[in-house]
């Protein structure tokens, strides 16, 4: 790169150095990642799981294109939606039923098919390594969350694990975000969203954190529509340079 070019780069971005960002007088900063179409590719047993409902309930059974449409307010509103799909609606004892039937057959089957997207144990060694604290922020039952990250040995990466059910409230309200961040230890001003669906951007937007969607998860329209900070396609692309600059931008906005 000319002298030139990083000039012009430096008055973009007048403070970020990997020195000042990590220097001990500020707190580590934290990626905070959704789980469900983010981290981890659970659409195959989440299906599962849902069809287990639909199917003692009397209905059809959805395909993987459907569940797209569902997914993203935790495993209740998935049930309804999938319900509404097909012009029905379950009263609230049947919902409270179909609810403890989706969890108790979700967990019997943990990992099942889920696994990881690609790259995205890369760039958390790559955080790590860096002086990040990672966290998980999802509307999944917290039980659940713990016990299939666990169940695929990489639970104890994070600081904090915060489901739908650890706080009073969930995304979107930014509560939900701000306060996993605390539990980590994190600071909301040094801290990064990751998530793929516009629920995970309307809560760090209303949080006023900065977030990088993935392009690849679980959301009916293409995650840029929602106006992210950076969009990704894979999780190299996601990088120390990206991050530090999004946070740069919160801290000393030019």
């Amino acid at each position: 790169m000319s002298r030139g070019r990083q000039s012009d780069r430096s008055s973009l971005f007048p403070i970020f150095t990997y020195e000042k960002l990590m220097s001990a007088a500020n707190p580590k900063p934290i990626i905070v990642f959704d789980l469900d179409g983010t981290i981890v590719d659970t659409a195959p047993d989440l299906l599962d799981s849902l069809n287990h409902c639909l199917a003692i309930s009397g209905l059809k059974t959805a395909d993987r294109e459907s569940l797209r449409k569902f997914v993203g307010q935790g495993g209740r509103v998935m049930i309804e939606r999938a319900f509404a799909a097909q012009q029905k609606q379950a009263d609230d004892a049947q919902l409270d039923n179909l609810v403890e039937e989706f969890r108790e057959h979700y967990a019997n089957n943990m990992p099942g098919h889920s696994t990881f997207f690609p790259g995205v144990l890369d760039a958390m060694d790559r955080f790590s390594a860096s002086g990040y604290e990672l966290a998980v922020c999802t509307n999944k039952f917290e039980a659940l969350s713990v016990k299939l990250l666990t169940s695929m040995g990489e639970a104890t990466r994070f600081a904090a694990i915060c489901g739908a059910d650890t706080f009073a409230y969930r995304k979107p309200d930014p509560r939900h975000l701000t306060d996993t961040i605390a539990r980590a230890g994190g600071n909301r001003e040094r801290a990064i969203m990751v998530g793929d669906s516009r629920t995970d951007i309307d809560t760090a937007k209303a949080a006023g954190i900065p977030v990088v969607a993935v392009d690849f998860g679980y959301t009916d329209l293409p995650v840029h529509h929602y106006g992210p900070s950076r969009v990704i396609s894979h999780f190299d692309e996601f990088t120390l340079e990206m991050a530090g600059e999004l946070i740069a931008a919160v801290t000393d906005p030019v």
